[in-house]
């Protein structure tokens, strides 16, 4: 029996989003898992894996700090003596794969987006560059979520021995049962995401302003990742939203939902849309890679322009025009879509292959 070391830099996000690939994994190896934080470690260690914590700062750099957490992976890796490590998020990919490099170990890692060093130009992208082409570098395969990202690490000339593209996570569609539109005049919209400028917050603000009415309700459910409490409460006060704060389980929200809200600036394959779209709920989202790949606009929802609250109100406009058997038919090609093309269950095919194949070489 293998043991494959798994590196992520959130538990919440490894058991909501690669769970099914983890058990399958544990039917024919030993998984241990190394994350930060404890949202979901207890959820693991029930389902019978051993949980290293391992901190990371998950905001900006910090060199004293980062260089703490290479040198926390290298003495996991000696202890763990992994056949296989598996990595995700940009730390855990960079830092986990030079410790990889450092003990000669076989490694595959997952560009789950890129965030916004990308989108400028400067010091902190080249440094950035660097670092990926030293930390993906020996990599056995890099796995992308959508094509702009994989396109963008080709023009820079980041790559490991081979890349491979899924539709990110992929969606239980178990889970994420298809549900019958709500009946009712009201419309609610919804938006599940980190509160944080890059996630369209001042857009989403924006639209609630201008669309207030009786019949129109914006809730936003999420935590702040910036300072934004303050104006949160405001608008709240104004009777412009309703804050829901973070909740583990979403699927009842999206249930309860008219449509679900993401006019963020970027993203590698947003889970947020594919379960609201398996869900049976259209979806309002930014025309960018990781949206429009779920999306088909006027079909299964709408798309807007990012950082545009001018664009967003205009595709909300669109929506509120509809009557409720086009909105339901919307939702009901949402969940059709997400069948079709983004089964949890094929993506966990592709990474299983992948993974046999690097341990049939050890």
């Amino acid at each position: 029996m293998s043991t494959i070391l798994i590196l992520a830099n959130s538990s919440g996000g490894l058991y909501d989003f690669r769970n099914e690939l983890l058990l399958r994994l544990k039917k024919q190896h030993e998984v241990k898992i190394s994350v930060p934080d404890d949202t979901k470690v207890k959820e693991l260690r029930e389902e019978g894996y051993e949980v290293f914590k391992t901190p990371i700062n998950r905001r900006g750099m910090n060199p004293k700090e980062d260089l703490k957490l290479f040198f926390s992976y290298k003495k996991l890796l000696s202890q763990v003596k992994p056949d296989l490590v598996l990595s995700y998020t940009i730390k855990p990919n960079i830092y986990g794969g030079v410790a990889c490099r450092r003990k000669k170990i076989p490694y595959i890692a997952t560009i789950t987006g890129l965030g916004s060093t990308f989108q400028r130009e400067g010091l902190l992208k080249k440094l950035i560059i660097r670092m990926y082409k030293t930390g993906l570098k020996r990599a056995e395969c890099v796995f992308f979520q959508n094509e702009q990202n994989k396109g963008i690490f080709e023009k820079y000339g980041i790559r490991g021995k081979r890349s491979r593209l899924v539709s990110g996570s992929g969606v239980n569609l178990d889970k994420h049962t298809f549900e019958d539109y709500p009946a009712g005049e009201g419309t609610r919209f919804l938006f599940i995401g980190r509160i944080m400028r890059e996630k369209g917050i001042e857009e989403l603000l924006a639209a609630a302003e201008a669309l207030q009415g009786t019949c129109i309700s914006f809730e936003i459910m999420g935590y702040c990742d910036e300072d934004y409490q303050a104006k949160l409460d405001e608008y709240e006060s104004r009777g412009l939203i309703k804050q829901i704060g973070f909740q583990p389980d979403v699927h009842a929200y999206i249930k309860a939902a008219s449509a679900v809200i993401l006019p963020t600036y970027h993203e590698g394959m947003s889970n947020v849309l594919m379960e609201a779209a398996a869900t049976g709920r259209p979806v309002i989202a930014s025309n960018i890679s990781g949206c429009r790949e779920i999306v088909e606009d006027g079909k299964t929802g709408f798309l807007c322009e990012p950082q545009s609250g001018e664009s967003l109100i205009l595709a909300l406009q669109k929506f509120l025009k509809l009557t409720c058997e086009e909105r339901s038919e919307m939702g009901r090609r949402a969940r059709d879509k997400m069948e079709r093309e983004f089964d949890r269950s094929r993506v966990s095919d592709v990474y299983l292959e992948e993974i046999t194949e690097v341990l049939q070489k050890r």
